[in-house]
């Protein structure tokens, strides 16, 4: 089914993971991929049985961003509009399915995240990241903004000096000085990073994930309400929250006082 990602799957199925499989060029981004990547978060979110999915990279990267022989070789970029083209159709799609996805989607960054790659990692819900890893808005270095959601999440993850400062410069940031500043999660050190990361995703695995869910789509509609909308919206997604399954099991379950088994449902 997919020929430059790998698929992974945990604890019977709650987890997914996807692996960018391209390390000879440090996992660069092409139409393929792109694709590939979208039809993995849409298969992820109509699978009822998946909890929680990830996105990594094989070797020593995590993503290189664009590979630029490709989007060199589609045409004419003036008069044909090419790289338009690439961001529309392939890069946006990948965007929305994330943003969208009801299940949530963690990226573990292996290595440096560069360019487009680095908004792969930062545009999932929660990016955790190995000590070694790094973070560059690198458009500005060959003429370019930033994309794949850039423009959007980055004023709103950092406010409108360190969005400027990052994208304007291209500035390498370490996983440590990301965190510090809130764009990324959580870091683990290089030899821990597996099984500190699976730790977190086990957890997402096994909890409510309707209410995570309405959570991030609560989160979305943020940026656009005003107080009184957000309000409102509470209370409608708290109410469909209430009347899932994973909500009795968790009255019930500190009524008994004992650990809750929520099923996703």
């Amino acid at each position: 089914m997919f020929t430059q990602i790998e698929i992974e799957t945990h604890f019977e199925g709650k987890l997914k993971i996807a692996y960018l499989n391209q390390p000879e060029t440090y996992n660069s981004l092409n139409k393929v991929l792109l694709q590939e990547l979208k039809n993995f978060i849409v298969a992820c979110n109509e699978d009822e049985n998946v909890r929680c999915v990830a996105l990594s990279g094989r070797g020593k990267a995590f993503c290189s961003g664009q590979n630029l022989k490709e989007a060199l070789s589609l045409g004419n970029i003036e008069e044909e509009r090419v790289i338009q083209k690439m961001v529309v159709d392939y890069y946006n799609p990948l965007v929305e399915e994330i943003a969208h996805c009801r299940k949530p989607v963690v990226s573990l960054v292996n290595g440096p995240a560069v360019g487009a790659g680095a908004m792969l990692a930062l545009i999932c819900d929660i990016c955790l990241a190995t000590e070694n890893s790094y973070f560059s808005q690198a458009f500005v270095n060959i003429g370019l903004i930033p994309d794949t959601g850039g423009t959007y999440w980055l004023p709103k993850l950092l406010g409108r000096q360190q969005a400027n400062y990052l994208a304007f410069t291209g500035k390498k940031l370490t996983a440590n000085d990301a965190l510090k500043i809130g764009l990324i999660a959580d870091v683990f050190g290089d030899s821990e990073f597996s099984a500190k990361s699976m730790e977190v995703l086990e957890t997402l695995s096994h909890l409510p994930t309707k209410a995570i869910a309405l959570t991030k789509k609560a989160f979305n509609h943020s940026y656009e309400n005003d107080l009184k909308e957000q309000l409102d919206l509470e209370g409608i997604y708290q109410q469909d929250a209430a009347e899932t399954q994973d909500f009795k099991e968790g009255v019930t379950a500190f009524l008994e006082k004992r650990k809750p088994n929520y099923t996703g449902k």
